[in-house]
């Protein structure tokens, strides 16, 4: 059984990964530009690949966060009612 309030006061962490996804595309591609420049051809293209996984996720969390409140709630978006164990959702 749960103890916490987490289904009451929880935020979705979209932000945070948009900016931590900036940051993987910063260091992909400056890996990317380093290792052609020291001849490591199989280093280049990993940097390359995870290039492309970061901006894949990033294209993801930029879609969910232009869905609007659904995907993202704000501060005024009250959270959802939690389930009180009921039958069809609704109370006993």
């Amino acid at each position: 059984m749960r103890t916490g309030s987490e289904p009451a006061t929880a935020r979705s962490t979209l932000r945070l990964r948009f900016w931590l996804s900036a940051w993987g595309m910063v260091w992909a591609v400056f890996g990317t530009v380093v290792f052609v420049l020291v001849d490591r051809p199989g280093w280049a293209v990993a940097c390359g690949v995870l290039f492309l996984v970061v901006a894949v996720d990033m294209s993801v969390v930029l879609r969910h966060l232009r869905q609007g409140p659904h995907w993202q709630p704000g501060r005024d978006v009250p959270p959802y009612e939690p389930d009180h164990g009921g039958r069809d959702g609704k109370d006993r």
